[in-house]
C-alpha cells in the first residue's frame, strides 16, 4: 500500500519540485497549508509520515494520526513536537543533524559582518541620499583578532568555528558536553565556563537546542557580564535569550548589537521592541533557508521514510523509540 506524507509548512512550486525529485517511491504528499479543516482531519487520519520544520505538532494531531509511523523533523531542534506523546505511542521522532549546518553557519558569519560593518544602516542611509562615508568608521570593526565565543559546539557550532577562524578570530566555546582534548586541538578551540566565555568574547553566538536548562539562558545577569562592545547572534531558538533583558542591554549600551533569526514568538510581532533598534539585524527564522539545504534535508528525510517502509529503523531518532509501530 502506498505510504502518505503530510508536510506541515507553507509550500511553493519550487519546494514541490524538490520533493518530486526526491520522491522515488511515489509517496502521496499532502500539504497542510493548502487544506481546510475537514481536509486536515482526513490527512491526519491517513498520514504514515509527518514531515515538519517549525509547525507545532501537538498531542491532538498525533492522536488523530492512527496510521502514523514516524515524525521527521527537517532540521535539528524538536521543541515544536510533542515528544512524550510520540514516545508513549511508539512513534519515532527523527531529525537531520548536520543537514543545515552550512546554511546556519554562513548566516551567523553574515550577521556578524553586517553588524560589525553597519551594512543595514549604511544601505538605508545611502538609498535615502545620506553619504555616511566617514561617520561610522570608528564604530565599525573586523572579525580578525576578535574573540568569538560559541555556545553550543555541535555540528553547526563547529562549522561556525571553522568559518570564523578563517576570518582570523580566536575561538572559545562552552558546551554541556566538552570535546575531547584531541577534538579541541583539531578545531583549535578553547573550552571556557559560560561566565568566563561571556566576559572575554567580542562575539557571542548561540547554537544549542531549547530545553529546560537553556530557557532564557542569556538574561540580565549574562548581559552584565558581557563586554560593552560585544555582539550577540541568536540563530538557535528565540526563548534561549530573554528578549526584555536584551532590549535593556541594547538600550543601556551594555552590548553593541545583536543579530536575531529566532524569536520568542514567531512570526515576531511588529510591536516587539527589538525591532526598533538600528543595531539589531532581524531576520524571520531563515537560518537553514537555502535551496541547497532544502535539497539536502529533503534527501535525508525521504531516505528515512524509505528505511521505515523497508522495515528498518530510521536514523537519528531523538525520543528513544526503538521498536517501530507495525501495520
Amino acid at each position: 500500500m502506498q505510504s502518505n506524507i503530510l508536510y506541515f509548512e507553507k509550500v511553493t512550486p519550487e519546494i514541490k519540485e524538490i520533493f518530486n525529485q526526491q520522491n522515488k517511491k511515489n509517496y502521496d504528499i499532502s500539504y497542510w497549508f493548502e487544506m481546510d479543516e475537514n481536509e486536515k482531519n482526513v490527512a491526519l487520519k491517513n498520514a504514515d509520515y509527518f514531515l515538519v520544520v517549525t509547525t507545532k505538532i501537538t498531542k491532538d494531531m498525533i492522536l488523530k494520526a492512527n496510521r502514523l509511523r514516524m515524525i521527521q523533523r527537517a532540521g535539528v531542534g524538536v521543541d515544536n513536537i510533542d515528544l512524550q506523546t510520540a514516545y508513549e505511542l511508539g512513534i519515532p521522532v527523527c531529525n537531520t543533524p548536520g543537514g543545515n549546518s552550512t546554511a546556519v553557519a554562513e548566516l551567523t558569519i553574515g550577521m556578524i559582518l553586517s553588524i560589525y560593518r553597519k551594512l543595514t544602516i549604511l544601505d538605508n542611509a545611502t538609498k535615502h541620499g545620506n553619504w555616511l562615508m566617514w561617520e561610522l568608521r570608528y564604530s565599525s570593526f573586523e572579525i580578525k583578532g576578535k574573540v568569538h565565543g560559541i555556545i553550543g559546539l555541535g555540528n553547526i557550532g563547529k562549522e561556525v568555528a571553522k568559518l570564523s577562524k578563517a576570518f582570523g578570530a580566536k575561538i572559545v566555546y562552552y558546551d554541556i558536553c566538552r570535546l575531547s582534548e584531541d577534538a579541541e586541538q583539531s578545531l583549535d578551540v578553547t573550552y571556557l565556563a559560560l561566565n568566563e566565555l561571556l566576559g572575554v568574547s567580542d562575539i557571542v553566538s548561540l547554537h544549542l537546542p531549547l530545553i529546560e536548562d537553556t530557557l532564557k539562558l542569556i538574561s540580565y545577569r549574562e548581559f552584565d557580564i558581557m563586554k560593552k562592545n560585544s555582539v550577540l547572534i541568536n540563530v538557535s531558538r528565540g526563548n534561549i535569550v530573554d528578549e526584555e533583558a536584551l532590549a535593556d542591554a541594547l538600550n543601556t549600551g551594555k552590548i553593541a548589537g545583536a543579530g536575531i533569526d529566532t524569536w520568542s514568538v514567531e512570526p515576531v510581532k511588529k510591536e516587539n521592541i527589538l525591532l526598533k533598534f538600528d543595531n539589531v539585524l532581524a531576520t524571520p527564522h531563515i537560518g537553514s533557508g537555502t535551496k541547497d539545504t532544502l535539497e539536502n534535508l529533503t534527501k535525508l528525510a525521504f531516505s528515512n521514510f524509505s528505511l521505515v517502509d523497508q522495515g528498518d529503523n530510521p536514523r537519528f531518532v531523538v525520543n528513544n523509540v526503538e521498536n517501530l509501530r507495525r501495520f
